[in-house]
């Protein structure tokens, strides 16, 4: 009540409020709506998991009525349900300032859905809408659909854990191919859409030239589903994203998408909990090799072994723009760990490598050491969950000694007991994360100098080597 009555004080400026998981009752959010109808300063406001109802919906919308000034809004999890959900909606239609709206797990069903796309045919501001963890189903999902035929200002979209199936797919296809170019980001991930629904959208994405974030992870539709969007993907330029993981791709998707990454220009592709093997990593492999736009790549859980590691390790030593490499629960092993070690020694671009839970011994670890005494590009990397022992912890303490880049090494769950080695490692780490936070701070009033001097022009065209001592890349 204390940061409420802060609001109403016109000599406070309190511009973010988190009141999440604090079992606030209604009293309280009618207090709060109250406070809203006035104060003139507070631009975020997070209320997620309480318990407000609908009737605190109900309070918080005829404020967004009359409030000049809140951009963010976040009540998911407060069991709104329709009515509340009815109510926000009304106010959508008359409030111009709010932008983002999370009402997520709040238990709407297609008719509250149904209510939110009569307001987005009318409101002009909202650029990112949350309705993940509901029950939309089809019905909400082709209400929305039809009101962003009209909408041009909303940019981001979640409709995760609505089970809208192929036919909700579908509709959200036909508006993307046909009329929507504002929309840029999509999540349907946990839909049930299977291959009917991955056939639509692929269709959609020979032609969309907005959507740049695709995410379509536990959907079901297997090597059919990976394949009619690869194929898609061969035109397409503007998508960077696109999240596969968790769809029964075995290693004939991997291979079609494999054929698709040689041409296609996006920069994130997410496809763990597949089962894509080694003949799927080899495929990627081989295409990696020839892509210049991939930084992130997750393969975990994807049962790819020693072999597809020995391929992709290859590939590491001529691709130069993967920044980002998931290998975890891979039943990767000493010769796998051996083999990526060889390809660190050369690679000059990946900054954080995952192998977690895999078959990784002393042995192995001891091999990425020695790749730690020459690479220093790697800054985040983590061996958790594997068979490392002293030997092979000693190594990596011993490399780290010399390596002034590296500020995370992941070892927890491994079978190391001398604590003094995991606390050298820990201080080394430590010492590298404070002298980067340095060097940056030093780096930023260096580049302020130069502006204030108004020398940055010159310096950089004169002295390249001092302006780009100015400078960080991460």
């Amino acid at each position: 009540m204390e940061q409420i009555q802060q609001l109403l004080d016109k000599k406070t400026r309190i511009r973010h409020l988190k009141l999440s998981n604090q079992r606030i009752d209604i009293r309280v959010i009618q207090a709060l709506a109250e406070a809203l109808k006035i104060n003139s300063t507070l631009i975020s406001l997070d209320l997620h998991y309480n318990q407000i109802g609908y009737r605190g919906a109900q309070a918080l919308a005829e404020a967004l009525k009359i409030n000049t000034t809140l951009t963010i809004l976040d009540i998911r999890s407060n069991h709104i349900g329709d009515q509340g959900t009815q109510a926000l909606a009304e106010a959508l239609k008359i409030n111009t300032i709010l932008t983002t709206l999370n009402i997520g797990s709040n238990q709407i069903s297609h008719q509250g859905a149904q209510a939110l796309a009569k307001a987005l045919k009318i409101n002009t501001t909202l650029t990112i809408l949350n309705l993940h963890r509901n029950q939309i189903g089809y019905q909400g999902a082709q209400a929305l659909a039809e009101a962003l035929k009209i909408n041009t200002t909303l940019i981001s979209l979640d409709l995760h854990y609505n089970q809208i199936g192929h036919q909700g797919a579908q509709f959200l296809a036909v508006l993307l191919e046909e009329t929507n170019t504002t929309l840029t980001i999509l999540n349907l991930h946990s839909n049930q859409i299977g291959h009917q629904g991955a056939q639509a959208l692929a269709k959609t994405l020979k032609i969309n030239i907005a959507l740049t974030s695709l995410d379509l992870h536990y959907n079901q539709f297997g090597d059919q589903g990976a394949q009619f969007l690869a194929k898609t993907l061969e035109t397409n330029t503007t998508l960077a994203t696109l999240n596969l993981d968790h769809n029964q791709i075995g290693h004939q998707g991997a291979q079609t998408l494999a054929e698709t990454l040689k041409i296609n220009t996006m920069t994130k592709l997410y496809l763990s909990d597949n089962q894509i093997g080694h003949q799927g990593a080899q495929a990627l492999a081989e295409a990696l090799k020839i892509n210049a736009t991939l930084t992130l790549i997750d393969l975990s859980n994807n049962q790819i072994g020693d072999q597809g590691v020995q391929s992709l390790s290859e590939t590491l030593k001529i691709n130069t723009t993967l920044t980002t490499l998931n290998l975890d629960l891979n039943q990767i092993g000493n010769q796998g760990a051996q083999a990526l070690a060889e390809a660190l020694k050369i690679n000059t671009t990946l900054i954080t490598l995952r192998l977690v839970i895999n078959q990784i011994g002393d042995q192995g670890a001891q091999s990425l050491a020695e790749a730690l005494k020459i690479n220093t590009i790697l800054i985040k990397f983590n061996l958790g969950s594997n068979f490392i022992g002293e030997q092979g912890a000693q190594s990596l303490a011993e490399a780290l000694k010399n390596n002034t880049n590296m500020t995370t090494l992941n070892l927890s769950y491994n079978q190391i007991r001398d604590n003094i080695i995991l606390d050298t490692i820990e201080q080394k780490l430590k010492i590298n994360t404070i002298n980067k936070k340095r060097l940056r701070y030093l780096q930023i009033l260096c580049l302020k100098k130069l502006k204030q001097l108004n020398r940055i022009d010159e310096i950089k065209s004169l002295n390249p080597t001092i302006y780009n001592s100015c400078l960080m890349k991460y």
